[in-house]
């Protein structure tokens, strides 16, 4: 039987490529970021080291809205889920330093529901995460019509899946922000949160159904996606947003031992990016481990299909 590591490495392989297969192509121009536009010298935020960023933006009118982000294990693709419903798939591209410095072949297609129609209703498809499962499918997380959607990778239909207690109950735009498997092959939850503050609903689900537990806020930020450490901790991405301050993300850093039923996880903050750097509505993280050793982590920012907003990529190096 292959190893935790070893499963979930394979898992993420057949990730990108039965996310992939179906993608019709869409023109997508980029432009290079700074980490700090006006400070260059600038290269980390917290424990993140800059490793290249692009702004995308495209003529297509569905591109857009992304809020969920998987890069494959080798790096050299990525894909990409956005509150419309639709799925963005693309070749990372790197220069000789190992930096992220543009994207290419990139495609894009809409999610489809468990009758095997495209969703195109905000209310179904405003897709929020998405995670490997154990048998090599996609786990998404929608919400308005708050569920779960397991895109198995021979099958073209959907299958829903049993939701967490109280998910149904939560307000129709805080439902799962944050989806992410751990090594031990159970998946972490996490809502949005109150704008009010106080602690968000998450839940850890296993072949025993789901268990409740609560994720610490503060600061006033929210949670927007979640991606698992080779070690096993898992980082989780929040964003806040105010008239005085503008917008702010940041990564807090979740100990794998504190991930348990009942269990209140709370974590430090290893990044976060607020003006003057380059920031926008960050909502989706994935991670991986390069041949060197290093932990990657990329983000990717929902631009609310705002044009005062930008869907921003970027690239860090995780200096643990």
């Amino acid at each position: 039987m292959a190893s935790g590591k070893t499963q979930l490495i394979i898992t993420l392989a057949i990730v990108c490529a039965a996310f992939t297969a179906n993608a019709g192509p869409v023109r997508v121009e980029t432009r290079a970021v700074l980490l700090a536009p006006d400070t260059p010298d600038i290269r980390t935020a917290g424990t993140l080291r800059f490793l290249g960023g692009l702004e995308m933006a495209s003529p297509d009118g569905h591109f857009g809205g992304f809020s969920a982000l998987h890069v494959s294990a080798d790096g050299k693709r990525m894909i990409a889920l956005s509150d419309a419903g639709m799925r963005l798939s693309a070749k990372l591209i790197y220069d000789r330093n190992g930096h992220l410095s543009d994207i290419a072949d990139t495609g894009l297609d809409a999610l489809s529901g468990p009758d095997g129609r495209p969703l195109r209703a905000k209310r179904q498809a405003d897709a929020e995460a998405m995670a490997p499962g154990a048998k090599g499918e996609v786990i998404v997380a929608f919400e308005r019509d708050h569920r779960l959607l397991r895109y198995m990778a021979d099958e073209t239909r959907p299958r829903p899946m049993i939701t967490p207690a109280g998910l149904k109950h939560l307000p129709a735009n805080s439902g799962v922000e944050a989806l992410t498997q751990l090594r031990n092959g159970a998946l972490l939850a996490i809502s949005e949160g109150s704008k009010g503050g106080g602690d968000a609903v998450a839940w850890l689900g296993d072949s025993r159904g789901w268990s409740m537990m609560s994720y610490q806020l503060d600061g006033g930020f929210r949670v927007t996606g979640a991606a698992t450490l080779p070690g096993g901790d898992a980082l989780v991405l929040e964003r806040r947003y105010t008239l005085r301050d503008g917008v702010a993300a940041r990564v807090r850093r979740i100990r794998a031992g504190t991930i348990a039923a009942n269990a209140r996880l709370t974590g430090r903050v290893v990044g976060e990016l607020r003006p003057p750097m380059t920031v926008d509505n960050f909502e989706g993280i994935g991670i991986r481990r390069d041949e060197t050793g290093r932990t990657l982590v990329y983000m990717i920012s929902d631009d609310n299909f705002n044009p005062l907003q930008r869907n921003l990529l970027m690239m860090f190096e995780l200096m643990e």
